[in-house]
């Protein structure tokens, strides 16, 4: 496992040169195996869980306090829209050839990047409060490469092809549920599971990130279509 997190994070090449100037047959044997990996890694995330510790918090989350979560997460994700928005610029031309054929247009046109030099998006005011409660295995929001704030995207590094179609599925998703019920599904999935991967909002973009970077070029979808029944 540790092979694994050390072989990804020496990755040196783009999505772009290597879709360019990859052998063909090497290039789908690699994808063939990223998307294997991709499954087993999901299957055990799904059920690396602490059982005790589930089993002790939920029972005691009455309705108030998961209403009170859920407010939280919905607060904190538009408050970073708010923040963000003003200084977003529209996704370039060549990224928008690329996402046309899986996104629909006005989505494409509304969503605005960030992309962060230097710094990096900090976890939640609440996250505190949240580890002293037992939940220990929140996201590092520093970590990830993208986050998904409604209708913006802030990256932190390079803006690669496969991290923005992942990010923008969540746009789709926050445009299909809407900000409240994006948040619920993502609180109540959390409490259940105590993987952040293991929300199912989590893993169909996985799952559509993977189909995306599997498919030949020709070989379109729509993600809005496959993100319908989402809820």
């Amino acid at each position: 496992m540790l092979s694994a997190k050390c072989a990804t994070d020496r990755l040196r090449f783009s999505t772009e040169d290597l879709a360019r100037h990859a052998e063909r047959d090497v290039l789908r044997k690699a994808l063939s195996s990223a998307n294997a990996l991709h499954h087993y890694y999901s299957d055990i995330a799904r059920k690396v869980t602490d059982p005790n510790s589930i089993a002790s918090s939920a029972h005691s989350w009455n309705e108030e306090r998961y209403t009170e979560a859920i407010g939280k997460v919905a607060h904190y994700l538009h408050e970073q829209r708010k923040h963000f928005r003003p200084n977003g610029r529209s996704i370039s031309a060549d990224h928008r050839r690329t996402m046309t054929p899986f996104f629909a247009p006005a989505l494409l046109e509304k969503v605005r990047i960030v992309a962060l030099e230097c710094r990096r998006v900090p976890n939640p005011p609440f996250y505190a409060e949240a580890k002293a409660q037992g939940f220990t295995n929140l996201p590092e929001l520093s970590h990830m490469a993208s986050l998904t704030f409604e209708d913006v995207v802030v990256f932190h590094g390079d803006i690669a092809a496969r991290t923005l179609f992942h990010a923008l599925v969540h746009a789709v998703q926050f445009e299909i549920l809407g900000l409240e019920r994006y948040a619920e599904l993502f609180v109540q999935s959390f409490l259940r599971t105590r993987s952040h991967i293991s929300v199912p909002l989590e893993a169909h973009a996985f799952a559509l990130e993977s189909k995306f970077a599997g498919e030949p070029v020709h070989n379109t979808f729509s993600v809005e279509e496959k993100s319908a029944s989402v809820d």
